[in-house]
């Protein structure tokens, strides 16, 4: 494990002597040797202690203070006096042929955990893109999960664009908090291939994932005695979707004064109507009074949380039946997208009252890939792009 005050030991190491420093704004230079010690000859095997000759080294060390690092070695080579095999003195911290320093690879690997572009990381080290692509190439994120063991699995999309697909796909393990896998592709072909693989998926209890229907198709074949559940997120934004259509429309028919009056209005009508301060509940009396439209609209937003706030399934396949039926009466076209969405998933839905997992975590896990793809101007080695997104997520 790499430690935080690694100069200090080197420069207090009893086999390393400090001969100079130079620094400038950008630069610091150690001139540094080892204490001369008995070396064993590679070739023969005996022991010898006769110099032959100096050679100086300049490597690459992890940065202090922000500027770049060199290390300037003054190296003995020895030679043997059984069978003149000349040689290089051993250095703990640098490998043969090695430009850098054994702690600097040690700490590129390490500030790849973070959500840092590689570019960042080479200019901040003072190396190559290539170097820090080769170093983490190295990098074993963790084995491949062959046999899964929860209760429970999260499934979700995500918009990768790499390696040649458009979105790929995630697995998580919501009872540990763990990514289980990265999918190069959300394709129904690729899903089965990978579950095929997977063992112990008799005991998966709860599979819950979005509205893709390959998703439940799957889920059918491959976990048979798992409940399929629509995570509460995607259902519900359905609503929230409808109410921001039909005041949208409103301001649309209004006068110009009253449209921008409307447009910093959306938080207002999102937010828990219980939440409202006194003046901001009569902003919304004066907004119906114009419109009955977004009046019926609001009504149904705040119906809906008596079916989030179901105990059980049976009870929201009633609460959310009289709500279906509330919407359909309602005579506002936004609302019957979502009447008919909530028909086509209704069993899959109201399982999510039963299930004590969301997919809450596998948003999470969804944000930092953004940001990490964000970071890195997109990913298009999907490889490298999994084994980042694993080493990131503390895989």
């Amino acid at each position: 494990m790499l430690k935080s005050n690694y100069i200090t030991e080197l420069l207090k190491s009893k086999d390393i002597i400090l001969h100079q420093m130079n620094e400038n704004e950008s630069e610091i230079e150690l001139h540094i040797s080892q204490v001369q010690k008995p070396h064993k000859c590679p070739k023969c095997g005996n022991i010898t202690s006769k110099v032959h000759d100096y050679h100086t080294q300049k490597v690459k060390d992890v940065p202090i203070m922000g500027k770049k690092t060199y290390l300037i070695i003054r190296k003995r080579r020895y030679v043997c006096k059984a069978c003149g095999k000349k040689f290089f003195e051993h250095i703990s911290f640098l490998g043969k042929s090695q430009r850098m320093t054994n702690r600097l690879a040690a700490y590129i690997i390490s500030q790849l955990g973070s959500l840092t572009s590689m570019k960042e990381i080479a200019k901040h080290t003072n190396v190559s893109v290539t170097t820090v692509m080769r170093l983490f190439d190295k990098v074993n994120p963790g084995q491949t999960v062959d046999e899964f063991s929860s209760e429970a699995i999260c499934v979700d999309e995500f918009k990768g664009n790499a390696g040649g697909a458009k979105y790929q796909c995630i697995f998580v393990d919501p009872v540990k908090g763990q990514i289980i896998e990265i999918l190069k592709d959300r394709k129904q072909n690729i899903l089965i291939e990978y579950f095929k693989r997977l063992k112990g998926r008799d005991k998966v209890k709860y599979f819950i994932c979005d509205m893709w229907r390959p998703f439940v198709e799957v889920a059918k074949t491959y976990f048979k005695n798992a409940k399929i559940v629509i995570d509460k997120f995607h259902f519900t934004r359905y609503v929230y979707w409808a109410l921001e259509n039909v005041r949208k429309r409103v301001q649309k028919e209004l006068g110009s004064n009253l449209r921008r009056y409307f447009k910093r209005s959306r938080k207002l009508l999102l937010k828990n109507y219980e939440e409202l301060e006194p003046e901001q509940r009569e902003e919304l009396e004066v907004m119906f009074w114009y419109s009955q439209d977004l009046r019926k609209a609001h009504q149904l937003k705040e119906e809906f949380k008596r079916v989030l706030k179901s105990s059980n399934s049976e009870e929201a396949r009633l609460v959310l039946k009289k709500w279906i039926e509330r919407a359909e009466q309602s005579g506002l076209s936004e609302f019957m997208r979502c009447v008919k969405v909530f028909r086509s998933w209704f069993s899959e839905i109201v399982n999510a009252f039963d299930v004590p997992y969301t997919n809450s975590t596998t948003e999470g896990f969804n944000n930092k890939i953004k940001v990490l793809k964000r970071n890195g101007f997109g990913y298009r080695n999907f490889e490298r792009f999994r084994k980042r997104i694993l080493y990131s997520c503390g895989r």
